[in-house]
Parts: C-alpha cells; structure tokens; sequence
C-alpha cells in the first residue's frame, strides 16, 4: 500500500499498476524530446562555427606543408651533415684502430718479454719450492725421528748426553772435562767439567723428568693445567734432589753441580711458571741450565782454566827466564873472553908484520951488496958483520 496525500495506492490492484506504467511512459517521452531539442541547439550552434573552424584548419593545413618542406631541407642539410660526420668519424676510428693496434702490438711484445721473463722466474722459484720441499721432507723425516727419540726414555737419555758432549767440546778443550765418569760413590756422572780447587770438578746431569712437561703442555682446561703444572714441579724437584745426592761429594767434587736442559722451551717454561722449583734448585746448590746458558757457563770455566794454566806456566816462565839471563851472562863472557884473544891475536899480527917488514929491509940491502969486491983479499978478507935482527 502507497499512500499520497489523502489518496491510497494498493500496489496489488492491476488498474493501479497500468497506471503507473502509463505515468512512467509519459515522464519518459518528455525527457526525450528535451533531450532532442537540447541536441538541435547545439547542432546549430555547431553548424554555425563549421565555416571558421574549416578557415582555421586550413591555415593549419597550409603551416604543416610549409613546415613539411622545411622539415625535408633540413633533414636533407642534417643527412649531408651526417654523412660528412660519418666519414670524418670513420677516418678518426681508423686512426684510433692504427694507434690501438700499434700499441697492443707493443704491449703484447713487452707482454710476451715480461711473460718469458716471469716465466724463467717462475721456474727458478719452482726449483727454489722443489729444493725446499726436499728440505721440508728431510727435516719432517727428522722431526719424527727427533720425537721417536723423546718418545723414549732412554733414548731421550741419550739425546740430551750427545746435545751435551757437542756444547762442552766446543766450549772446553779436550783434556777439561771426561764424559761417563764413575764418581768413588759408584755414581755415574754424564759429564765431569775438571776445575781446580775451589771449586773443584763440577758434574753436568744430561736427563730430565720430559714426561711431567709433555702432560703440562697436553693439558686443556685450567684444572688439568693446573695439576700437571703441580706434577711439573714436584718431578723436577725430586731431579734436584736426585743430582743433589748423587753428583756432589764432598772432597772430590764442587759444591754444586749443573742440571742441564736439551730444551729453551723447557727452559723458559720453568723459569716462567714455577720460579720457585728454580729457587730451590739454588738452595740444593743445584743449577738449571739450556743449551745457550750452559755454553755461557762453559765459556767461563774455560776462562778460569786457561787462567789457572797461565798460573802454572808462571813458575816455569820465571825459571827459563833466569837461564836465558845466566846464558846472556855467559854469552858476556865468552865475547870478553874472545875480545881478549883477538887483541892478542891482533897484536901478534901486528907483530909479524912489523918482521916481515924488517927482514924484507934486510933482504933487500943483502940483495945490493958487492962480493966481487972482497975477491982478491980472500986470504986476509975482513968480514963484513952482519946486523943483529935488533938492528
């Protein structure tokens, strides 16, 4: 139901219906033929500006003819232009492409010198690489062989005692030390070090307690460091006490022997962490040495050694130099002697000369004497005397 107004539409009813479908037509046409005659006004308003927009589209016509011709005298102006800038840019390129090709040629030849040069060096240090790999096998051979030896207990042993003999026979002369000498306790020493009194003979120990260091440098966590750094320092203070006990008797060798150490790791490490194992050593009279500090302490024994011999030789000196002074003395003597007799030797020449002298004189006035004179007087001739020779 619709109500207007006072008026009630019911949409059911039919005539209702038709009557607002007829009412729709109506609204419909109407708004159609507005819409016609709106469409006629423009039309004519349109019809009536043709003419000018025609007027107009024709000088536009005409403009775009004349800017066409234009158009094709400058694009002829610019083809011409194109074409000389092609022919200059193509003669510029070949210049470039000369001058490029000149150079990379020169480049390539400089290239190919430093090529065959850097490869003639190439192959020096091939050989150079190949000599040291040889080397780097070689000493890879001897470092197994070097930890082969450290493995081992006895063969470490043995390695500190050849390490030992190789510094002390550079050090000291060959009469100075003996290696493997049995001490009157029974005692065998790695080396005895031959020192005058005091201090007197010095022992060198070539062993160390290597597997408490291997356990220190294997450890990991701070614990484990800790404990083997513990058990580092209890085995090389039993190694003190050892070499304490056995290598310093008393009246036949010195107050203190050397702990020697075939390593500077070691060395250092000891030194470094436990300075108090170093200290105990010097109150055991004890002393750690390395290869560098061991060849330093030998150096000095040498030293006291060929003073100690100059000493010796001293007295010796002094005698043959009181013997030199009494055959100088002699010697003196003789030549006073032997000036005497060539005086006297002198002096008899001289006196044999001054005879030879005289008697050639006398020689001479015999030579001019007359006998003929005295020949008829032979019966009572006198005699002519003859000069005594102290005439």
């Amino acid at each position: 139901m619709i109500e207007v107004g006072r008026y009630t539409l019911d949409l059911g009813d039919t005539r209702v219906l038709a009557g607002l479908a007829g009412l729709a037509v109506t609204l419909l046409v109407v708004l159609l033929l507005i819409a016609a005659v709106r469409a006629a006004g423009r039309s004519a308003r349109a019809a009536e500006t043709l003419p000018q927009q025609i007027a107009h589209l024709g000088h536009r016509v005409q403009a775009l003819s004349d800017g066409q011709h234009q158009l094709a005298g400058g694009l002829s102006h610019v083809g011409e232009a194109q074409a000389t800038a092609q022919t200059q840019m193509l003669t510029l390129m070949e210049q470039r492409l000369t001058e490029v090709s000149a150079k990379v040629n020169e480049q390539l030849q400089g290239s190919s010198t430093r090529t065959a040069r850097s490869l003639g060096e190439l192959q020096q240090r091939l050989a150079t690489i190949d000599k040291a790999q040889e080397n780097i096998e070689k000493l890879s051979g001897d470092v197994l062989s070097l930890q082969d030896i450290l493995s081992n207990k006895q063969r470490r042993g043995m390695f500190g005692e050849i390490q030992l003999n190789d510094i002390v026979s550079q050090a000291l002369p060959a009469d100075a030390y003996s290696l493997q000498t049995t001490l009157s306790n029974g005692r065998r020493a790695d080396c005895l070090v031959k020192l005058p009194n005091p201090p007197g003979s010095i022992v060198i120990d070539a062993k160390f307690p290597f597997e408490a260091f291997e356990m220190l440098a294997a450890a990991e966590s701070k614990e484990e460091q800790a404990r083997a750094l513990r058990a580092f320092g209890a085995a090389v203070k039993e190694h003190i006490n050892a070499i304490s006990s056995r290598y310093i008797v008393e009246g036949e060798t010195a107050d203190g022997a050397l702990m020697f150490l075939p390593s500077e790791a070691v060395y250092a490490e000891l030194h470094a962490r436990l300075p108090e194992v170093v200290r105990y050593g010097f109150e055991q009279r004890v002393w750690i040495v390395s290869p560098t500090t061991c060849m330093a302490t030998l150096n000095t024994m040498r030293a006291i050694l060929k003073d100690l011999r100059m000493r010796e030789q001293a007295g010796a000196i002094r005698k043959a130099l009181r013997q030199l002074h009494r055959d100088v003395e002699i010697i003196g003597e003789k030549a006073g002697k032997l000036e005497t007799h060539l005086r006297q030797a002198g002096d008899d020449v001289a006196g044999v000369l001054t005879a030879t002298t005289r008697a050639g004189k006398r020689a001479g006035r015999l030579d001019n004497f007359d006998f003929e004179e005295l020949a008829p007087d032979t019966d009572g001739a006198q005699v002519v005397p003859l000069r005594s020779p102290e005439a």
